[in-house]
Formats: C-alpha cells, sequence, structure tokens
C-alpha cells in the first residue's frame, strides 16, 4: 500500500476476459482479469465500467492500472488494481488507454 499518491505504480495491461458483476452493491460493476506481462503475470480488477462498456468489448483493449494500491474483496472477487478511468458527464469512468499498442507491464512516467 502507497502512503503517497504520487508513489502509485501504473502499468499497461491487457483485459483477457472480462464479465458483468451483478452480486456487488454498485451497479454496473465489471469483473477484469488483466495481463501484466511476463514480469508481473496477471490480476484481477472490478470497476463501474458496463456505464460504457459490454464485457466482450473489453476483452483485447490495452488500459492503465494502478498496481501497488493494495487489494480488496468485492463481493467475493478480489480486485488487485485500479483501473485508471476518467469521468464522464455523469461521472461514470472511462477507461484511460494508450493510443496505440504498447509492451505490457509498462509503466507510467
Amino acid at each position: 500500500m502507497v502512503e503517497n499518491p504520487f508513489d502509485a505504480e501504473i502499468r499497461v495491461g491487457e483485459v483477457l476476459k472480462a464479465e458483468s458483476f451483478p452480486e456487488t452493491n454498485k451497479p454496473k460493476m465489471t469483473k477484469l482479469w488483466i495481463d501484466l506481462g511476463e514480469e508481473h503475470g496477471e490480476i484481477q480488477s472490478a470497476g463501474q465500467l458496463d456505464h460504457h462498456y459490454d464485457p466482450a468489448e473489453l476483452e483485447g483493449k490495452q488500459v492503465l492500472c494502478a498496481t501497488n494500491l493494495g487489494s480488496v474483496r468485492i463481493a467475493g472477487f478480489k480486485s488487485e488494481a485500479l483501473t485508471v478511468g476518467v469521468p464522464d458527464d455523469d461521472g461514470f469512468p472511462v477507461l484511460v488507454e494508450p493510443e496505440t499498442d504498447v509492451p505490457l507491464g509498462g509503466v507510467l512516467f
């Protein structure tokens, strides 16, 4: 867990699998399994992404993930990273993603 927000490690990963997550208390949640490359392996993440994304559309997409914030359990699902997004006009996340494909596991600088 980081003490200072400037110590957050944000890496690029590729969504391997995504599925709707209706078991949570929040609407429109999605489970993600994300590949961070050979060095960092696969992680899981959960977010309110069903507002803008069909889970099938997310598979194969490169996304940015804060990977050293610790993990939380959400309705029994271990979320190990925060998938980075910015709010739309209604406050729902829109994913931040590289403009072109980049190597998995790369750190944002």
